[in-house]
């Protein structure tokens, strides 16, 4: 009878999973979640948490942009548009100014309609995703420079529409913005309150940024699902080539609708956030160079690759912030006073930093792995145990 001998996993290329280093690796990101702001608050005040707020509302943005570009290959320079939708989408239905506009709206709702920010949220991603359809609807053709440019003029078109738009019907009271949003409330507490839980003194830009954490979490889990699904497969194939895609018989004008759909969709959640949290919006929170570092977070991070987008996130939100804060002191501490302006000296790193990891890490600080750079590593692993 032959017997049946056990297989050294080191010296196959199938790919070993080790459970208690990612169990380890996972426990030490959520303390470092959990005590962030613990930590920058008290390095820097409230001030960083802040910052940190915003930090998150990146990913998610980032996160969204990267089912477009990185996992569909639909290069799309307007994507602040649906962020704008869902800040907008925000701030009419929670603040007082229709009910400032309209009497039959300040007859049915005197305060404004004040709808729950738990149904604020779904029809924010709800109408951003219709828009994203519409978007890409007229662009199914549209490749390359030429999709990028379209998507560029649209992203200018809802900004200018969100700016003129206080006439001759005031719905979005033009470049004054709209004020005096509803803070998230659940049920009677409100977030901007804060908290206060066995002694520890939880601010609101604390709450917010749990609430923000909780929401990316929630954007890396449908990412993570749809890039291992047939639809991310899907995406995957028309990225590397449509014509070849279609062939197999893939409907490609509704996979890269669904990849519009899904990212705008995405954006429209972080704008939602973003409304709530700022408590004001105007269309100069949305302009183009919003949507450039957007798509630098994807870029700059690895394109498709989700972790890696999250670094690039982070990076573009707290590095220009901390060097605007170290880059005067700095010069005060080696020259005596301010030799170029602190604004011009951040541009400048910031931009110098940009173009020396585009260079020397032309696909990001954490591209996705490739598959032969993993076969080669296990076969590597292989003629090492094969010659032990």
């Amino acid at each position: 009878m032959t017997s049946i001998q056990k297989i050294d996993p080191s010296s196959t290329l199938i790919v070993e999973h080790a459970p208690a280093k990612k169990l380890g690796i996972g426990v030490l990101v959520v303390i470092a979640t959990v005590a962030a702001p613990f930590l920058l608050g008290a390095a820097g005040g409230n001030y960083w948490v802040r910052v940190l707020d915003f930090a998150m509302l990146y990913v998610m943005l980032a996160l969204g942009l990267n089912v477009v570009v990185g996992f569909a290959g639909l290069l799309d320079l307007g994507y602040i548009a649906f962020y704008a939708v869902g800040a907008y989408t925000a701030a009419l239905l929670s603040s007082p100014h229709l009910a400032a506009q309209f009497e039959w709206v300040a007859q049915i709702a005197p305060g404004g309609l004040q709808v729950p920010f738990v149904l604020i949220v779904p029809c924010a991603m709800a109408f951003a995703a219709f828009l994203g359809v519409l978007l890409g609807a007229p662009t199914l053709r549209l490749r390359g420079d030429y999709l990028a440019i379209v998507t560029l003029g649209f992203g200018e078109i809802v900004r200018i529409f969100m700016n003129n738009l206080d006439r001759p019907i005031n719905i979005t009271n033009g470049p004054k913005g709209v004020t005096g949003i509803t803070p998230v409330q659940f049920g009677s507490f409100s977030l901007s309150d804060g908290v206060t839980v066995f002694g520890v003194r939880f601010p609101s830009v604390f709450l917010y940024y749990y609430l923000f954490v909780l929401a990316a979490l929630l954007v890396i889990w449908v990412c993570t699902r749809l890039q291992h699904s047939r639809i991310g497969r899907a995406w995957g194939a028309i990225r590397e080539d449509e014509v070849a895609a279609k062939a197999m018989g893939i409907n490609t004008r509704n996979v890269k609708l669904l990849a519009f759909a899904m990212g705008a969709s995405f954006g429209g959640l972080s704008g939602a956030m973003f409304g709530a949290f700022q408590g004001f919006v105007s269309p100069e929170s949305f302009t183009l160079p919003e949507s450039i570092v957007v798509l630098a977070c994807v870029v700059l991070g690895g394109v498709g690759h989700i972790p890696g987008v999250i670094l690039g996130a982070l990076l573009l939100a707290v590095l220009p912030e901390f060097l605007r804060t170290t880059m005067g002191p700095l010069q005060h501490m080696l020259f005596g006073h301010e030799v170029v302006d602190t604004e011009v000296m951040r541009q400048l790193i910031y931009s110098l930093a940009m173009v020396l990891i585009m260079l020397y890490r032309s696909e990001g600080l954490w591209p996705a792995a490739k598959h032969e750079d993993k076969v080669a590593k296990f076969a590597k692993r292989a003629n090492k145990s094969a010659r032990a």
